[in-house]
């Protein structure tokens, strides 16, 4: 019997999320909603449940190169996406080894938590600025990472273009810039400079909405690591987080998560076309 084909490899650089919501766990569950193989280099422990972040603990430098070369060597990847760097020295690490990887980078720049607890150290910043972003094929800040990274603060839809040049002058290929933060329809602006592409989802009434960031840009690396060209994958990854989240569901006493099967649910329903 022979063996089957695998199906693209997406490797996931991020932290650990105890409830399942948002980070490494997020990033895992959309890989296989989209059908890539997920990979993973873990860079912090967190102890978090829908409530909030009640610790974070950095995994050594050493200990993520050597997972990212044990993956990369081995098996191979067709696009790499990152999240939770909390550190300097981590930023830096995670920024020289996907450089030197050669497949599309997809850098979601994560500061703070959706509860709003900080998971990144504020002299990280620099190195975000000036070694990751440069490596970033795609770069998913929300408003809040884009006011951390650039003082643009941005309150309404008009504005979001100069969010997206700021952005940009740090090096990506491309920026979204996430408006989901902003009163009426779930926008976001997808801008290489040059061309700019609105994308635009109704808002749904509900509040479960932990681990979107993770998603979309998760999301975004299986669609590029399938072969899609930039803009196509980055609205295949909003069509899916916008399923996800309109299925999002209480767990515990805060806030719940996004449904990253809820495409399963739908049999009928392909969450990898826009």
């Amino acid at each position: 019997m022979s063996a089957a084909t695998a199906p693209p490899r997406v490797l996931t650089v991020a932290g650990s999320d105890s409830g399942g919501g948002a980070g490494i766990q997020a990033d895992l569950k959309t890989m296989l909603a989209l059908g890539v193989h997920g990979m993973s280099v873990l860079t912090a422990v967190t102890a978090q449940n829908s409530l909030g972040v009640q610790g974070a603990w950095e995994l050594p430098v050493e200990a993520v190169r050597a997972q990212y070369r044990s993956v990369v060597d081995d098996i191979g990847v067709q696009a790499v996406k990152t999240g939770m760097l909390a550190s300097a020295d981590l930023v830096e690490t995670v920024a020289d080894l996907i450089a030197g990887t050669g497949v599309p980078a997809v850098v979601d720049p994560v500061g703070v938590s959706k509860h709003g607890d900080a998971l990144l150290a504020a002299s990280a910043l620099d190195s975000v600025r000036t070694k990751l972003l440069p490596a970033a094929t795609v770069a998913t800040p929300n408003l809040d990472e884009v006011e951390q990274l650039t003082g643009v603060r941005v309150r309404a839809e008009e504005e979001m273009r100069r969010a997206a040049d700021a952005v940009l002058e740090f090096g990506p290929r491309w920026v979204v810039i996430k408006g989901g933060h902003l009163a009426g329809e779930a926008v976001d602006l997808l801008t290489d400079g040059t061309e700019e592409h609105w994308l635009r989802a109704p808002r749904h009434d509900n509040r479960h909405t932990h681990g979107t960031g993770c998603t979309l840009a998760s999301a975004t690396a299986s669609e590029l690591a399938k072969g899609r060209p930039v803009p196509e994958a980055v609205a295949a990854a909003k069509a899916y987080v916008t399923g996800a989240l309109a299925a999002g569901f209480a767990l515990g006493g805060g806030i719940g998560p996004v449904d990253h099967a809820w495409a399963f649910r739908q049999p009928d329903t392909d969450p990898g076309r826009a």
